[in-house]
């Protein structure tokens, strides 16, 4: 497999009206690359390009100038598409058919073996934690549902590029949580995944590199490393003194020796993991009514 998935160079996209005149010019000039088996995160405002960039890489569009190639060849060839898992913004489901259904329906698009289409949604139903509503009509479902239906069909072809636009959206914070878990997942087996996303934190999260978009030009690109490391400060952890004097006289040698006053404060956890903690521990308390187990992080295809 190539090390680079993704290749833009001076990759442009101008619309225009009926009589040919350019009327958005909605990607200037986008240099990039996304290298293979890891989390790539496309960012920007609304109106920013992300979506049009997307489309190109999917071969929807075609680029108006530059070049581009996905998975070492042409975004428009067959057998790129079906090396390709994609979720789109909104999740457009078949209101009338099962997950089974919708599922079964997919895999004959793919032409999977009935064996391997069996096996395979079998256990994407029980990743996505959707095993006891397989037999529900999806118009039933609400938009967390619909979501985690959709990610399903997007990974069914066992795809070497995930593109996800706003994977997490409509998803409670223990459905977020799974997925951003099958993301690393999915990324530690050398697969390559795309994602856009306005949660930032849930981008710093999973991404190990990023490239931030305005009005169709590429304003950063880098590691998470690169771009939000402050090397000009830095952070000293202490356990908690014993007594409140060794504090202070850290405190007097820390300003001694640098000549101006250090930071105190408290780290604080973020939400996500504090949430996820107290929700765990009300799960296992033995008055709690039965609820349904979390999905496992990965299906067992997905592993190979």
């Amino acid at each position: 497999m190539p090390m680079t998935a993704i290749h833009a160079e001076h990759l442009s996209k101008t619309f225009r009206d009926f009589w040919r005149r350019p009327r958005v010019e909605a990607v200037r000039s986008l240099s990039f690359e996304v290298p293979t088996g890891g989390i790539f995160g496309l960012l920007g405002p609304n109106g920013s390009g992300k979506s049009t960039t997307l489309k190109m890489i999917l071969g929807l569009l075609f680029p108006t100038a530059g070049t581009l190639t996905v998975l070492s060849q042409s975004p428009r060839s067959t057998a790129v598409k079906s090396r390709i898992g994609y979720l789109p913004e909104e999740t457009f489901l078949y209101p009338h058919l099962t997950p089974l259904e919708t599922l079964s329906f997919y895999a004959r698009l793919f032409r999977l073996p009935t064996d391997v289409a069996h096996t395979r949604i079998e256990q994407l139903l029980e990743m996505t934690g959707l095993a006891q509503a397989r037999h529900r009509v999806v118009g039933e479902f609400s938009k967390g549902m619909a979501r985690r239906l959709g990610l399903a069909q997007a990974l069914l072809n066992d795809p070497d590029l995930v593109i996800l636009d706003e994977p997490t959206a409509g998803l409670d914070p223990q459905g977020t949580r799974q997925v951003k878990d099958l993301l690393l997942a999915l990324a530690a087996r050398g697969k390559t995944v795309l994602l856009t996303s306005h949660l930032l934190a849930d981008v710093e999260d999973v991404c190990q590199q990023v490239a931030i978009l305005f009005n169709g030009r590429l304003l950063a690109q880098g590691t998470l490393d690169d771009l939000l490391t402050l090397k000009d400060r830095t952070t000293l952890t202490f356990p908690p003194p014993a007594h409140p004097a060794t504090l202070r006289q850290i405190l007097d040698a820390t300003r001694s020796a640098l000549g101006a006053d250090p930071d105190l404060d408290h780290p604080r956890q973020p939400l996500e993991p504090y949430f996820l903690q107290i929700i765990q521990q009300a799960a296992h308390d033995p008055e709690a009514p039965a609820r349904a187990t979390p999905a496992p992080p990965l299906a067992p295809f997905l592993q190979d």
